[in-house]
């Protein structure tokens, strides 16, 4: 079978999301069970792999959804802890003294505060802290979910302590492989017995990544913000947004200034959390004094009464504190203590890591029917064990009656429960696609198919076409970690192959990996559940498809001009696009204001 067609038949279970989740609007919970029979009848009858891997295979997804449920009833236990003691509404106060302004808000707390959460926690952890809290703001939990999902971008390739770099490209990029041993001899990688280096290496890839995500992510504040006052605003305006660029771009400057500092000199650990950590110290104050505030009338949301019925969600937020005297500090005490908890369960030179992680609490299943397919999980280390331990302590801290603090359990629950049926089918769907190698057809398994036949096709063009490749990984996988490890090689030897530096392709990978989480499936189905949004999958990748091309395209075209520089000059193909999208931007910005004023 030739590489086109291979390719293309390893597309469909793609293509199935695409169409009926995105395009007709199904829900997860009926597109994704399609989307898994497609990707299972491909691996038996094309792949020819054996039933017993599509079991085991389908297997590990069930338990990988079950880590996500947990981490998800963890979430929404808080979230619901903290409305019924009412500590939201005093947290909500707190943020009107920042700013009555939801614009100056989402930025706060989606861009920076989620980005500090990424950075310490990674996989999905900031949609699941920032969108309830947004939605205990009294934001409609459609732009909750949908300002959670497009800031899962920058962050992320150093999310968890710089686990996509560290695990990810560590672990996809083969030190044994001659190519890459032939480079890292080039570069002085290498140790002094003549090892690859793989720290040196990967400090390195990080920092380019860095400063990629530190260009494309400089208007991820600003899209946040023109995205919501868009779609969610009472004038339904573009303009509303554009309004606050001044301060969207500070927001982003104080962020990814650190950002690639961090990366620079200390490694690809901590970019993303003391990134975060610095603007958030850096915009709070000043945000406080009005610096660089728009002008007028704060902007808000029209009364919920005139609501689109897609916005709203099956959480029920109070915001009445019922006279609570609660102070601020002890209000925000479960967040901080969820920061600190992260924080230190997640840096093993603190030692708590290895207690939460050692074999005597960790599950593990392996070789399952034999298949060589290994399942495990860590209930302790998992972020909803953080969330439900500090669930409990803020019980205790706010003086919670034990009939309210049932009620936040019975609430969780049941909105835990509605999730489960689009994520059972959406994650054993994604293992099949991705342990389908092995087969009796002898063909490579389905995500590397797909992407020789696309680099085949493409040739010299292929850095446009590398950060696409990896927000498909991520799309499909739900991680820009396992769409690493899926890639970074292949990515490599594709560099070598077409005669550039194939450190730079694997960035563009692990760039594309991050963007490709603005999109993914699983991830929205878990960020829409926490907001009570299931079902309404759909509605949120069309709003986050644009910010994914967006950062795909742009770093595509960076990346472009930078591998081809040497040879092609400065002025080539890849930097003419760049331009050419930042001046499209621009303009459409420009007219955009001034058809606002006229009007």
């Amino acid at each position: 079978m030739s590489p086109t067609v291979l390719a293309l038949l390893a597309f469909l279970p793609i293509v199935v999301v695409g169409v009926f989740l995105v395009a007709l609007r199904w829900p997860a919970s009926r597109a994704m069970p399609l989307s898994y029979l497609t990707a299972a009848g491909l691996a038996l009858f094309v792949w020819k792999v054996s039933g017993w891997q599509v079991a085991a295979a389908s297997l590990h997804g069930l338990v990988v959804a079950a880590t996500l449920l947990f981490i998800i009833f963890g979430a929404i236990l808080l979230l619901n802890t903290l409305q019924e003691s009412g500590a939201l509404s005093v947290i909500r106060r707190g943020f009107f003294d920042i700013s009555p302004d939801r614009r100056i808000q989402v930025i706060v707390i989606a861009w920076l505060f989620g980005s500090f959460i990424e950075g310490a926690a990674g996989f999905g952890t900031p949609a699941a802290v920032c969108v309830p809290l947004l939605c205990g703001l009294g934001f409609p939990p459609m732009a909750a979910v949908v300002a959670g999902m497009t800031i899962q971008s920058t962050p992320v390739s150093f999310g968890a302590l710089g686990t996509p770099i560290l695990k990810g490209v560590g672990t996809g990029l083969d030190i044994k492989d001659a190519g890459v041993i032939e480079f890292a001899n080039f570069i002085g990688a290498v140790t002094a017995d003549g090892a690859v280096d793989q720290s040196a290496l990967l400090m390195m890839i990080g920092f380019k990544v860095a400063v990629l995500h530190a260009v494309a992510g400089t208007l991820i504040p600003l899209f946040v913000v023109v995205t919501m006052t868009r779609f969610f605003g009472p004038n339904r305006s573009f303009s509303d947004g554009l309004r606050v660029w001044k301060f969207a771009l500070f927001a982003a400057f104080s962020m990814t200034i650190p950002y690639v500092l961090v990366a620079r000199f200390l490694g690809p650990d901590f970019p993303s959390l003391l990134g975060g950590l610095t603007g958030l110290a850096i915009v709070v104050p000043l945000a406080k004094r009005g610096f660089l505030m728009p002008k007028g009338e704060p902007w808000d949301f029209a009364p919920r009464d005139k609501w689109d019925a897609e916005w709203t969600g099956t959480v029920e937020i109070k915001t009445d504190s019922g006279g609570t005297s609660m102070s601020l500090a002890k209000a925000w005490a479960p967040y901080l203590l969820v920061a600190v908890l992260l924080v230190v369960t997640r840096v093993p030179e603190l030692g708590v890591k290895p207690l939460l992680t050692g074999k005597p609490v960790t599950i593990l299943v392996e070789n399952i029917f034999g298949t060589g397919i290994d399942t495990n999980a860590q209930p302790l280390y998992l972020p909803g064990t953080i969330f439900i331990v500090v669930s409990l302590a803020t019980f205790l801290l706010h003086g919670m009656s034990k009939d309210a603090y049932r009620l936040a359990w019975s609430q969780s629950g049941k909105t835990t429960l509605k999730a489960s049926v689009a994520l059972v089918f959406t994650v054993p769907m994604v293992q099949v696609f991705i342990n389908s190698q092995g087969g009796a057809a002898n063909f490579d398994k389905m995500p590397i198919a797909l992407a020789e036949g696309i680099a085949g096709a493409v040739g010299g063009a292929w850095p446009f076409f590398s950060t696409f490749m990896g927000g498909f990984g991520a799309f499909v996988a739900g991680s820009n970690t396992v769409s690493n490890m899926m890639f970074s090689l292949f990515q490599f030897e594709v560099g070598n192959r077409i005669g550039v530096a194939p450190d730079w392709i694997v960035a563009l990978q692990a760039i594309g990996g991050a963007a490709g989480n603005t999109i993914c499936v699983h991830n929205i189905v878990a960020a829409a559940a926490v907001a009570g949004m299931i079902g309404k999958e759909g509605l949120v990748i069309r709003k986050t498809l644009p910010v994914f091309t967006y950062y795909a395209l742009l770093s595509g075209a960076l990346g472009y001009a930078i591998v081809w520089s040497g040879s092609a000059g400065p002025v080539n193909a890849g930097s003419i696009l760049f331009v050419l999208i930042l001046a499209a931007m621009l303009a459409w910005a420009i007219r955009s204001l001034k058809q606002e004023t006229s009007s």
